[in-house]
């Protein structure tokens, strides 16, 4: 009777030899007796090889003594004799069994944390604030509340916020945080003079309110009324806030100091590979050992993690590619280094004046070069806006 293989593998059974005269005897009997046996072949010099259940294989002694056969067992089957191996090796259960209850001491601690979305309100607030609800690292993930509970929590920790929201995706957690909006400050209402923030020679000036005290191609310093927010005579006169745009050109002087050599980097081809076998927040080193023959170098990671669906699991690889670098330096025309350093001194003068500013003159004062430097003191003259706001005190009230 020739059983499901899957049943047969389940319940276990042996590839057997019959041996002896006559030993095609036994098969009759064995039919009658509702044995499970399949796939008989005759093999030489008259002997029987044949499937049979592990079951039946103990009821074969009685035929076998009636018929004088002998049996020997070719190959075992199944179930029951793999568990029989595997019990023989209890390290090797020991070892799987450590690493099922690792992964899942690793897949349920908290391994990451990050935050999304803040401007204003500095990281350390927030994960002090997500740290009192018990959001940390190593934290057991089933001791913590429930996503919307937490982002509840955590905003009302949060003043700044208009809203909070807790992700919690495998072992890694990720806060994301909108600030809540502030208007902006209405500017200064009570009357007030324009007057100048540096000394300048005025080009334009436009009042929108006030009187105005001085014309173009006025020479001002610093604090002089520009426009005036007192209006009328000294019989009628009224305060009011004065506005306008004012303009002037204002003098720098700036210090430039360019290289005459330019430092770089380039690869020789050199290169060592490092790996890293990775768990959490620590690596072990398994290849790459010993001390670098390399005086300079730069190191190129790649880092793998294991992942299943949306758990991030705590355990990857990390390559490291170590690459040999000579630091190469070239001359630089001293035209050239002269060229470069006057254009970012004016992109940084301008950038200082403001975005309506601009460059209307300049004037080389002394140049020379030394230590592989070259000095350069350059006068620039800016026309930018001059005028500031000055609050105006009204006494006797």
């Amino acid at each position: 009777m020739k059983q499901s293989m899957f049943i047969a593998r389940l319940r276990g059974y042996v590839r057997i030899q019959i041996r002896g005269t006559g030993c095609e005897k036994l098969i009759n009997p064995m039919m009658e007796k509702a044995f499970s046996i399949w796939d008989i072949q005759a093999a030489e010099d008259g002997k029987l090889e044949l499937n049979i259940l592990i079951k039946d294989f103990f009821k074969l002694k009685p035929l076998l003594k009636r018929t004088g056969c002998r049996v020997h067992v070719l190959e075992r089957y199944g179930l029951p004799f793999f568990m029989e191996r595997l019990g023989r090796r209890k390290v090797f259960l020991g070892g799987i069994a450590a690493f099922i209850i690792g992964l899942y001491v690793l897949t349920s601690l908290v391994w990451q944390i990050t935050v999304e979305g803040n401007d204003r309100i500095s990281e350390a607030d927030i994960l002090q604030a997500a740290s009192k609800q018990g959001i940390h690292m190593y934290q057991w993930k089933f001791r913590l509340k429930k996503a919307e509970d937490l982002s509840r929590e955590i905003q009302g920790m949060l003043p700044g916020t208009a809203w909070v929201g807790v992700e919690i995706r495998g072992t890694h957690i990720t806060i994301k945080v909108v600030e809540a909006t502030i208007p902006d400050k209405p500017g200064l209402k009570n009357p007030r003079n324009l007057v100048a923030a540096k000394n300048a020679l005025v080009t334009e000036i436009l009042s929108e309110k006030g009187k105005p005290m001085v014309k173009p191609n006025t020479y001002v310093k610093k604090g002089d009324v520009l426009i005036s927010g007192t209006i009328g005579d000294e019989q009628n006169s009224q305060v009011v806030v004065a506005s306008g745009k004012v303009r002037g050109v204002v003098w720098y002087t700036s210090r430039i100091e360019s290289p005459l050599t330019k430092t770089y980097k380039a690869y020789t081809g050199e290169a060592t590979n490092r790996n890293y076998l990775v768990f959490g927040t620590r690596a072990l080193q398994v290849s790459g050992y010993g001390k670098l023959g390399y005086e300079h170098f730069e190191t190129i990671p790649e880092r793998k993690t294991l992942a299943w669906r949306s758990f991030t699991l705590p355990i990857g690889w990390l390559h490291e590619k170590v690459m040999e670098v000579e630091v190469v330096e070239e001359p630089i025309d001293p035209a050239i280094a002269k060229k470069t350093g006057l254009e970012q001194a004016r992109a940084k003068l301008l950038g200082a004046t403001g975005p309506d500013a601009r460059l209307v003159g300049e004037k080389i004062l002394h140049e020379k070069s030394e230590n592989g430097k070259i000095y350069i003191d350059v006068h620039f003259e800016v026309e930018e806006n001059i005028a500031e706001e000055q609050p105006i005190v009204i006494r006797g009230e």
